[in-house]
């Protein structure tokens, strides 16, 4: 909408020394938005959403000022805002807060809509506070007064860093995760492959080991009960890797899931264990949740068999629960048993990681490292409370529905 300002008082407006509020001096640019001859100007693609023509030569010549080249279009509807989107990429969209039958703030909802991460700035008339906070809140890279039109070529070429930066980062993550599926791939396809000859090879020396134990002189028998062991912990370690990189590995299928159900199903699968430590297992107020009911089931087994497994000198006792926060539920497996030093908290869920010696207590330790991986793979996060001294808890989060959703109101048991 129009300033109360004429077009020829601004164009002569030129601030001297960069003083004016909002200015940031720029390399190659001179104080107060003047181009610096030493350098070349930037081209810039702009769609100006300006109902008032002599609005748009202000910001044209604003951010020409600013070394800006400015190839720009202008609309004044939605529709025709949607249309030139669709028909033609732009660099920044610079929009006035208030438009005939609608506002800067939808044009930021269409961008949306349309799945653009374009720039957003807001430049306007007179614009309280309140609505410059929303507009930020909404997404609006920045809001620009029009009687502050020299900060505009500063504020469009931070925004325009700002989603340089966005699709840097956005490009690494894609990266990373391809990585990552390259390298799960790998260990799925080696793991698998290694069977069959591992399983040779154990066969084979465990048939050597009763053919020949006895027959031949001390130091055969220790070589023979070497290679036997050595082969069965490897094959161990090969179902184990090959185990990790199957977990989501079709992807996940999240359904309501009675978390009760889960472990009580868990409990039956450690019966043995249970019963052979006498161990005293609770749970309480466990939710239901939207999950993989596999996985799930998974990472509580292996949560609770850790906590039978590591046990101290007296009966184990664990308790299962939940609490309910705004976005999450929160989970915790707690025991009473030898615990975990507090520096090991984030080691134990690498790969492979080890506390202790194979003698004193048998395993691969990629037990965690899947616990790890189930709870990613459902938004979540894992991590060990521990202290010095017996016991310790392990935390872990699933995400709640969003509100509105169909199992918003699953009530704990």
């Amino acid at each position: 909408m129009p300033v109360n300002s004429s077009v020829d008082r601004a164009l002569a407006e030129e601030p001297s020394d960069g003083s004016r509020q909002g200015t940031e001096a720029q390399p190659g640019v001179r104080a107060g938005g003047a181009e610096d001859p030493g350098r070349a100007a930037e081209k810039l693609r702009a769609l100006i959403v300006e109902d008032d023509a002599s609005d748009i030569e202000l910001v044209v010549h604003a951010l020409s000022k600013g070394g800006l080249v400015v190839e720009r279009d202008a609309v004044q509807t939605a529709s025709d805002f949607k249309e030139r989107l669709r028909k033609k990429s732009y660099e920044v969209v610079l929009a006035d807060y208030r438009l005939p039958g609608w506002n800067g703030l939808e044009a930021l909802e269409i961008l949306r809509q349309e799945g653009l991460d374009i720039p957003f700035i807001v430049v306007s008339g007179v614009l309280g506070e309140l609505k410059a906070v929303e507009c930020i809140k909404q997404g609006a890279a920045d809001y620009v007064l029009k009687d502050h039109l020299a900060r505009l070529p500063n504020s469009v070429r931070r925004a325009i860093r700002e989603k340089k930066l966005r699709d840097e980062n956005q490009k690494a993550l894609q990266e990373l995760a391809r990585s990552n599926r390259d390298l799960e791939q790998f260990a799925y396809v080696a793991s698998h492959d290694l069977q069959e000859p591992l399983r040779m090879v154990a066969t084979y020396t465990q048939l050597l080991a009763e053919r020949y134990q006895g027959k031949l002189d001390a130091n055969a028998d220790k070589y023979i009960h070497y290679a036997v062991d050595g082969a069965v912990r490897m094959q161990m370690l090969v179902q184990d890797l090959l185990t990790f990189s199957r977990v989501g590995r079709g992807g996940i299928e999240p359904k309501p899931v009675d978390v009760k159900e889960v472990v009580d199903g868990v409990l039956l699968n450690l019966h043995a264990a249970v019963e052979e430590s006498g161990a005293q297992i609770g749970c309480e107020n466990l939710p239901t949740v939207v999950a993989d009911r596999l996985l799930l089931s998974q990472l509580f087994q292996n949560l609770i068999a850790n906590a039978i497994k590591f046990r101290g000198p007296g009966t184990p006792r664990i308790q299962v629960s939940a609490i309910q926060e705004e976005r999450e539920w929160i989970f915790s497996v707690r025991d009473n048993g030898i615990g975990i030093a507090p520096e090991y908290a984030e080691t134990v869920f690498v790969i492979f990681k080890r506390l202790h010696t194979q003698a004193e207590y048998p395993g691969s330790g990629i037990g965690l490292a899947i616990c790890k991986k189930i709870v990613e793979q459902h938004g979540g996060r894992i991590w060990l409370e521990a202290e010095e001294g017996p016991g310790c808890t392990f935390k872990f989060t699933l995400l709640r529905p969003r509100a509105g959703g169909a199992y918003d109101h699953a009530a704990a048991h």
